[in-house]
Parts: structure tokens; sequence; C-alpha cells
């Protein structure tokens, strides 16, 4: 039976026949393209946090290991500063031509500079010629994490069912903390398996060289990939698209909204992401931060799906409310208690994990139903990239400078005011969940035959039957 989905992300609405077989494989496809190019992100960024404090001194030698440290960092800084590019280049790309360059130019990117640190040769070997391309190699994969997460958003909720947007957003969370994960596991099995002269010497290159693999195969993946159909409908007919003009010009309200929704993802990602784990490599003895970051990311893979459902059930406003101020109360008590024992730092770590996986959950859904489709991808990008940027490329350097004697007061103060800045962006939303999910006006089809078909906006959307990929929608 023919079903109809209404939502500000579909907003020309016309009646769905049953999916064919060959549609379910292609929605499979391009969900697993989407969605894992998030886990070779959040692998490759992490890693580079967890190994610095092996490979500084190879790249930036001292007598002071917190000196070669803050030079590695510094280099991570750079790479994040990068963002704003690669949001503005690769969400053009993508409202101008289509999600899929965009998301292929980003893993592509991304692949380049994990292979580039993998095999750049030592300070001792080529001079200052090796923090040179260690600084390219971070700057390709900043310019890539810029546009992968916005073009990947921007197409996973196009592709998700209105009542299952939560739901689709908790795979980015999923393939996040999966990354994480894996990167974790594998410093920790190295560590064990090589001891720290072996990993000092060569064993940190292993993560990155995988990296690049990782990256191959999911351009061979992406490269199968079909555009949006939402893209295909409302976008590509357009003759005169700019979509950098438009967002500067007509959506300055909503730029602002997205930067302080992302102010809190962007400073608690570059805190956890990064400082923690190095944090815990010098405060604990060897290889005990991987396993801290192995156990916590295994609990929070395992919640992914239901923090999505819930997600789903009371609305993504109200999850994020409830993530933020417990994140203010109980993450700031765990960093600022945060010692070398395993428990303290799990404690410390998870409580970041649990509230970025919150925040990735709604975010997609929340950022992409600001912007409309010929603009999504640059809208969404520009103001998540510029805010990675300035708070999460800072976040790093400023957390190491405080915190010489240990956790630093003042830094996760304004940690904390960052998050907090998410409840205002909430508070300012001109319409609520449910009022965001009523139809849009008809507009008309590409080939100009008129007004597709859609209900009266005082019914109630038909049930949908059911999704391919994730199952029946749930009941209103």
């Amino acid at each position: 039976m023919p079903h109809t989905e209404t939502s500000p992300l579909h907003p020309t609405l016309h009646p769905l026949p049953a999916p064919s077989p060959e549609a379910v494989r292609l929605r499979r496809r391009a969900v697993t393209a989407t969605v894992v190019g998030n886990f070779v992100e959040s692998f490759d960024w992490l890693a580079y946090g967890l190994f610095a404090p092996l490979f500084a001194e190879r790249f930036f030698p001292s007598a002071n290991p917190t000196t070669s440290l803050l030079g590695a960092f510094a280099v991570l800084g750079v790479g994040v500063l990068a963002r704003p590019l690669g949001g503005v280049l690769l969400g053009r790309l993508a409202d101008r031509r289509g999600r899929k360059p965009a998301l292929l130019l980003a893993i592509l990117l991304m692949t380049a500079g994990s292979v580039l640190i993998g095999s750049a040769p030592t300070y001792q070997q080529v001079g200052i010629l090796a923090p040179v391309l260690l600084l390219c190699a971070r700057l390709a994969q900043g310019i890539s994490s810029g546009g992968e997460w916005p073009a990947a958003a921007a197409y996973l909720m196009e592709l998700a069912p209105p009542r299952r947007r939560g739901l689709y957003g908790s795979l980015f969370s999923l393939t996040t903390a999966a990354g994480a994960f894996t990167a974790a596991m594998l410093g920790g099995m190295l560590t064990g398996l090589l001891g720290p002269g072996a990993m000092e010497t060569w064993g940190w290159r292993v993560p990155f060289l995988i990296g690049g693999v990782l990256g191959l195969v999911l351009l061979a993946l992406r490269s199968r990939i079909t555009e949006s159909e939402v893209f295909r409908r409302e976008v590509s007919s357009r003759q005169d698209r700019s979509p950098l003009r438009e967002v500067l010009r007509t959506h300055r309200q909503q730029v602002l909204r997205s930067v302080l929704l992302v102010a809190g993802m962007a400073t608690v990602g570059g805190t956890w992401t990064s400082v923690i784990p190095a944090m815990g490599q010098r405060l604990a003895p060897d290889g005990t931060m991987f396993w801290v970051v192995v156990c916590a990311t295994a609990v929070m893979i395992l919640l992914q799906v239901p923090i999505g459902l819930l997600a789903d059930r009371v609305g993504p406003r109200r999850l994020l409310v409830v993530a933020s101020l417990l994140f203010a109360t109980g993450g700031s008590w765990a960093y600022l208690a945060m010692t070398g024992r395993f428990t303290s730092l799990l404690l410390a770590y998870g409580s970041g994990v649990v509230y970025l996986v919150c925040v990735t959950t709604v975010l997609p859904a929340l950022l992409a139903e600001i912007f409309p489709p010929r603009v999504r991808a640059l809208g969404i990008g520009l103001p998540y990239a510029l805010t990675s940027a300035v708070l999460g490329g800072a976040t790093p350097l400023l957390a190491t400078h405080l915190g010489k004697n240990g956790p630093s007061g003042w830094f996760i103060a304004g940690v904390v005011a960052a998050v907090l800045l998410g409840l205002a962006a909430t508070a300012t939303s001109g319409a609520s969940d449910t009022e965001r999910s009523q139809p849009a006006p008809p507009e008309p089809v590409p080939d100009g035959s008129g007004p597709l078909r859609q209900d009266p906006p005082d019914t109630p959307p038909a049930r949908s039957a059911g999704h391919p990929l994730l199952g029946p929608a749930p009941r209103s």
C-alpha cells in the first residue's frame, strides 16, 4: 500500500510505492557507504590523539616531553583550522554538483592524509621537512573532516523517513564509537605485543596505514552509491544556484543557531578525543588509557540504537537538553577528579563520550531541518566547520597549557559554557518537533506538470508501512 512521508527534509511530497528489491539494495549500500566514512574519520582522528605522545618527539624533538606534545597538538590544531575551508569547498560542491562527489572527495583526502602520516620520515631523517609533511597530512584531513560530516549528514537525512531521523542519526554515533573503539583496541594490542620501545620507534605508524587501507575500501563503496533523490528532484534542476551567497545573505540567523548547536560538540570533541587520552597516557601505566577507551566505547556501541529510538520518541531537542545538563554537572566533576586509576579515567572519558553520543545522534536532524535542500550541505558545513575549527582546534593546546599540573578548573568551566550554548539555540527554535514535521507548501515537480499531492495541513500524516533498512516506523 503506498504511503506518504511528511518532513521539512522532503518538502515536495508524493505517494511512495513499495520499494523494489533493487531499491532496497541501493538504499542499504548508500546508508552503509555514508556512515562508514564517519568510522574512518573517527578512527584516524582518535588515533592521532592516542598515539601523539609516542610520535611527538619523532617530529618535534625536545628535552621536555610536554614541549614535543605541544608541537604535535599544534599540528592537530592547524588541521582543525582547515575545517572551514573544507566546509565551504565540499559543502558548495555537494549543493551544486551533488552529495556523491563531495563524499568521494572527502574520503580521498582523509585517506591520503593517513597514508602520509603512516609513511612520513622523522625529524632525525629529513629535518624540518618531517613536521612539514605531518602538517600537510593534517591539513588534508582537516579539509576532509570539514566537508565529510555535513555532506554525509545532509545525504543521510535525505534518505531517512521522517520518523526515523533520530535512529538514522544514531548510526553516525555508532560508527564514531566504533572507530574510536577500533583505534583504542588496536593501540592496546600493539602496546602489549610490541612493547613501549617498538611502539615509539615504528609501532605508532600501524594505525595510520590501516586507516589508509580502510579509506581505499570506503572509496570503492562510495563510488557505487546513487545521488540523493531530494537533490535530484529539488536542487539539480535549478539553473541559478549560488549556495554560498544565499547562506550568507538570507540564512544568517540559521547559521548563528547552527554555531550554537555545534559549540558543545566541538569543544568536548576536541578535548575528549585528544586531550583526555594524552593526559591518561601520562597519568596511568603504559597501555591503560587504550583499554579505558575500549571499555567506554564498547558500552556506548551497545547504547547507540536505543538512544536513537529515544530521540525519535521524546524529540531531539529534549534529548539535547538532558544530555547537556548531565554533562555540565557529572562531566565537569569527573574531569576535575581524574587520576591515573582505571576507574577514574573511565568515568572522565565516559562522561564526554556519553554526551557526544547523544549530541551526534540528534545534530544531523536538527541541522538538516534548518536549511532548505538547495543550501543544506553548505548551510551545515560552514558553521559546523568554523565552530569546530575555533573551539575544537584551540582546546587541545589550551588544555595542555593549563593542565601542566593536572586538570584545570578554568578550562572545564569554559567547556561547560560552550555546552550550555546549545540550550540557547534550542530555546530559540522557531517550531517544536511536531510543528516541524508538518507538510511544507506544495512545490512544482521538476517538469512543471503541477504540484505534488500532499495531505492537508490539519491531517496527520499516514503511518509509514515500513522502511527497507530499519523496519516499520513508530506509531504517532
